[in-house]
């Protein structure tokens, strides 16, 4: 079929192939013909409330066919959807929506925001507008995901590239005219981007309310996709089922099942590996900015154990404190460099990007290093890494052998002052069946070194991530120092 708009790559879908399923999200499934019709629907009812072609539509639904109605009713009017949490506090909202300059919020009672046109979840629009095809039209940005809500005023990521793409290789190793399952939440970055790349390759596309695990296996063993999204705490939690439940599962369908968005511990990747096959199992490495992507198969990781892969768009080197290039092996920041330079994949709305000097080489604080062949091994984030009496302890690596522990559901490590030592290192587990900390103690002695080994240790029984992987350090560590 070529490049085309989004717009109409669903029309061009619909038409060829008007009953077979576009969109299933928990019990709700639509065909392509339903999906293009009431999208056009929509975007005449979103057009009549004064949305235009470059406008920003902020999105504020839960997981549900209505979020992807309401994405693509944007595309179709040559607007740009801003997708946000559902559960944003009131105050967060407010300062994204005024930065967007948002048209329409959609998914907000009325009169929640000040001096701002919303409609609320369960919003259908008027059978008067008229559901038969729209003028074709591009966006000149394809969408707008935040960031940074957790360390201070919130900041839009606007794309620079158009709201058109290539139907036979929308991206992300994206297959065409198949099933993919993509279990994320629809706000964040990655499973948004994929879900609608998937859609526009004609692709099924199979989402879910929220992450449940058995929920997940079931779909890929009735639905038979060639691609599946996850990120690590969903590896975790699948893997982590009883064996039957696990065995039951069919998985022998995947062509690719991709991770992403968080660091994979080295054990559950290998049980992946082990699970689904070494060229099945891919890991992506980006930011939102996309200045640079890296992709590693299980057996390319299996030589490469711990990488998240070499660039296959744009560059990456690690630099010290001072700019300076690292050697293979050493640790520093990661910068990266889009092949068109700098704003040509991104610009912030809210923020500014930090760059190396006058370069258009820019960091998003990852650190890490690269070996002799070029291939990339992520540490932490900067702002994460704990200094205990002078050592740099990296939160990842010590959480990813508590999540080994067979108790354990989810954690997160952070530092807490400490008098003595500067920080100490404090784990906050989740283990809802309850876990002994002593054996919790033997078991992290047996896996690092004992200064890495927290100090202390906390326990819930609810997740301190979800179900995209995400964990707000800063916060947790703020609620503890206070």
């Amino acid at each position: 079929m070529g490049t085309m708009s989004i717009s109409r790559a669903i029309t061009t879908h619909a038409t060829e192939r008007p009953h077979e399923p576009a969109l299933t999200c928990g019990d709700v499934t639509l065909s392509w013909r339903e999906f293009d019709r009431r999208t056009n629907r929509l975007a005449r009812a979103f057009a009549a409330l004064g949305v235009g072609a470059d406008d920003l539509v902020t999105i504020a639904l839960p997981n549900s066919t209505a979020f992807f109605e309401s994405a693509f009713a944007v595309w179709k009017l040559g607007a740009t959807p801003q997708p946000v949490s559902a559960k944003l506090p009131d105050r967060e909202l407010e300062e994204i929506v005024e930065l967007a300059d948002s048209k329409l919020v959609v998914g907000v009672d009325d009169g929640h925001i000040p001096h701002r046109t919303t409609l609320p979840v369960g919003f259908e629009p008027d059978a008067s507008h008229d559901d038969g095809e729209l003028p074709d039209a591009t966006t000149t940005h394809w969408k707008a995901p935040t960031s940074g809500g957790s360390t201070g005023r919130p900041k839009i990521i606007l794309a620079t590239v158009a709201g058109e793409f290539d139907t036979d290789a929308p991206g992300f190793s994206l297959p065409t005219g198949s099933t993919c399952v993509i279990p994320g939440v629809l706000y964040h970055n990655a499973p948004f981007s994929i879900s609608s790349l998937a859609l526009v390759g004609g692709n099924h596309v199979v989402n879910f309310p929220r992450f449940v695990p058995e929920a997940v296996l079931d779909a890929v063993t009735e639905h038979r996709p060639k691609y599946l999204y996850m990120v690590p705490t969903m590896m975790n939690r699948m893997w982590k089922l009883p064996d039957d439940v696990r065995a039951a599962a069919d998985m022998s369908s995947l062509e690719v099942a991709v991770h992403m968005a968080a660091h994979c511990p080295p054990w559950l990747k290998e049980e992946w590996i082990d699970w689904v096959g070494p060229d099945v199992l891919c890991e992506l490495y980006a930011g939102t900015e996309v200045q640079a992507i890296t992709w590693i198969t299980g057996r390319e990781w299996r030589e490469h154990r711990g990488s998240v892969g070499r660039p296959i768009v744009g560059k990456m080197k690690v630099v010290d404190d001072h700019g300076n290039d690292l050697p293979a092996g050493e640790v520093g920041e990661i910068y990266m460099l889009a092949d068109g330079g700098r704003h040509s994949t991104y610009r912030y709305l809210g923020a500014e990007a930090k760059q190396l000097g006058s370069t258009d080489w820019e960091s998003l604080g990852d650190m890490g290093w690269m070996d002799e062949d070029g291939y990339v091994y992520l540490a932490d984030r900067r702002k994460d890494m704990i200094l205990r009496g002078g050592a740099n302890i990296y939160p990842a690596e010590v959480e990813a052998a508590v999540d080994e522990h067979p108790a354990v559901r989810s954690c997160a490590v952070i530092g807490i002052p400490d008098e003595d030592l500067g920080e100490r290192v404090h784990a906050i587990v989740d283990a809802p069946a309850g876990v002994d900390e002593a054996g919790l103690r033997a078991h992290m002695a047996e896996r690092l070194v004992s200064y890495k080994c927290p100090s202390t240790y906390e326990f819930v029984d609810e997740p301190v991530r979800d179900d995209a992987g995400k964990v707000r350090r800063s916060l947790l560590a703020a609620q503890r120092s206070g």
